[in-house]
């Protein structure tokens, strides 16, 4: 008799009941073994896999197995333990075959939709990225107390079914429920922590930024921005790279500045005034840096003031640049006239014939001329009250105005370095041009410790139209990647497209050789004509 006609008193039957009748072919039976532990097999494979499509093919297999193997059975009242150990080697070969493939790791990550995702049903999508988050936490459990909550929730809240199913007492699998769900709370509430410390803009940016946080916060990991996490960070550090070394050439030539001050100087006068005009430059840059470093901290500490701190970062870009123009404009007047002075007071600093108002030691102009004006035309020695500006195709001075490069304290050429700089590619303290570089950077592509343009990218602020990259406030209409970013598009992945990060970092580099050419070259080759035309030795 066929037990599909005996439905009631087939599923009251013991197992080594329905292994008998299986055994002979009947499918009947054999559909009650699966219907009796399929909850069982299903919640146990879930409970090492954390994937319930894995973890019910795994099932499947082991009832097919069973199937094939039933008549192998010796002892059919041990069903469950011979179903288990199936169980067991078909988890262990899984856990070999997929060990990279495993959906969500020990430190994983809330679920990121795929391309395959998005054309899932809203539901199902959400569905997908709860049991990633449940086995997140789940896998952070030992399976003693993670076996016993999954079958828990699975079995209808029976902790007497639990108890049969692990064949442990009602008393142990209560212990080990109590234990599991504050271990499991535990682990949700570090995992929300961690993600959401994890999620904080760096830039990158905190950076990372975040830096990370300086350009982007040195413990905040690299955010992908659509780039991919690699990616963004290594173009978010060739950001940081040339707006540091941008930012910071007009250190070296300060340094290098100062030493030729002190060989052009003939009295101490003169030596005071070059060495009280660096510390003057250098205090005022150190004074701009540790305001902004200050308001950034400030900023970030207090969210909730942010925007004040922004206003006051942009306020104080302003005031170093005026500061920077007036200091140089004041400096070289105060050369002039202290030259005047000595040269009356102290005649005898001046007695050598390199140090006469005419001397041809003083300066250099090529006999050679394009459209009428010389090639070269550098001038050497302190300025004197009846200098005129340096005026050339390549020109250098303390004014210098070059058709083709000029380097100087006040320079305008289409590519110059100086002090305050005018230029297609502008180099300086203050440097304004197309390609502007700079403590403060100015132009339609702007680089420097603070950086205005149409693009803008800094270490600690960017003031931009079409995007803007900082390490500190970046402020933009279009995009801003930074850990204080006021813009359209902040900190995502359209902010990366529209500032052109993946395009920078392919060319970074030659950035890089321009401000080491253009401003260590020829400050120390002007160091070295200054010492040989003028030092101690000269006639």
């Amino acid at each position: 008799m066929k037990l599909f006609n005996r439905a009631p008193q087939a599923i009251a039957m013991t197992d080594d009941a329905l292994v008998t009748h299986a055994v002979k072919g009947d499918h009947e039976a054999f559909s009650i073994i699966v219907s009796r532990y399929q909850n069982l097999l299903c919640s146990l494979a879930y409970a090492a896999v954390g994937d319930v499509k894995h973890s019910e093919d795994i099932a499947q297999e082991v009832f097919v197995d069973a199937w094939k193997q039933l008549a192998d059975l010796r002892e059919p009242e041990k069903l469950k333990a011979w179903l288990c150990g199936i169980l067991r080697f078909k988890i262990s070969r899984h856990r070999r075959q997929h060990a990279n493939h495993i959906v969500v790791d020990s430190e994983t990550e809330p679920h990121q939709t795929t391309a395959s995702d998005a054309t899932l049903p809203d539901d199902a999508v959400i569905a997908q990225q709860q049991q990633s988050l449940l086995w997140a936490a789940l896998q952070q459990l030992d399976p003693s107390y993670r076996e016993p909550l999954v079958l828990f929730y699975r079995q209808e809240q029976s902790i007497s079914d639990v108890a049969a199913a692990l064949e442990l007492s009602e008393d142990a699998i209560k212990q080990r429920l109590s234990r599991g769900r504050k271990l499991l709370h535990s682990a949700m509430l570090n995992m929300v922590e961690n993600t959401l410390s994890r999620s904080k803009p760096g830039v990158v940016f905190t950076t990372t930024v975040l830096a990370a946080t300086g350009m982007l916060s040195p413990s905040a990991k690299a955010l992908s921005f659509g780039l991919g996490a690699s990616k963004a960070s290594s173009a978010i550090k060739a950001t940081g790279l040339v707006t540091m070394l941008a930012a910071f050439s007009g250190l070296v030539s300060s340094f290098i500045g100062m030493k030729t001050g002190l060989i052009q100087s003939r009295t101490d006068a003169e030596r005071r005034l070059v060495i009280r005009s660096v510390i003057l430059f250098l205090g005022t840059a150190a004074v701009f840096v540790g305001l902004m470093f200050g308001f950034k901290f400030a900023a970030v500490s207090q969210p909730q003031a942010a925007s004040s701190f922004t206003v006051l970062s942009q306020l104080s870009v302003i005031i170093f640049t005026v500061c920077y123009w007036l200091l140089s404009h004041r400096m070289f007047n105060a050369m002039r006239a202290l030259r005047q002075h000595q040269r009356l007071s102290h005649p005898e600093a001046f007695s050598r014939a390199a140090d006469q108002i005419n001397a041809k030691q003083r300066e250099y102009i090529s006999a050679w001329r394009l459209f009428g004006v010389p090639l070269v035309h550098f001038q050497f020695a302190m300025p004197e009250h009846t200098d005129k500006p340096a005026v050339a195709w390549i020109a250098g001075g303390s004014h210098a105005y070059g058709l083709l490069f000029a380097w100087g304290g006040f320079a305008v050429a289409p590519i110059c370095v100086g002090i305050v700089s005018f230029g297609i590619i502008s180099i300086g303290a203050v440097g304004i041009g197309i390609l502007g570089l700079g403590t403060v950077a100015i132009g339609v592509i702007a680089f420097g410790a603070s950086a205005i343009g149409v693009k803008a990218y800094s270490s600690l602020s960017s003031l931009a139209w079409d995007s803007s990259v900082s390490g500190g406030f970046a402020i933009a209409k279009d995009a801003a990647i930074g850990p204080i970013a006021y813009a359209e598009h902040t900190n995502n992945s359209a902010a990366v497209a529209i500032a052109r990060l993946e395009l920078f970092q392919q060319h970074y580099l030659w950035l890089l050789a321009l401000i080491a050419i253009l401003v260590i070259i020829p400050a120390l080759g002007y160091f070295h004509k200054v010492k040989r035309r003028l030092g101690t030795n000269a006639k």
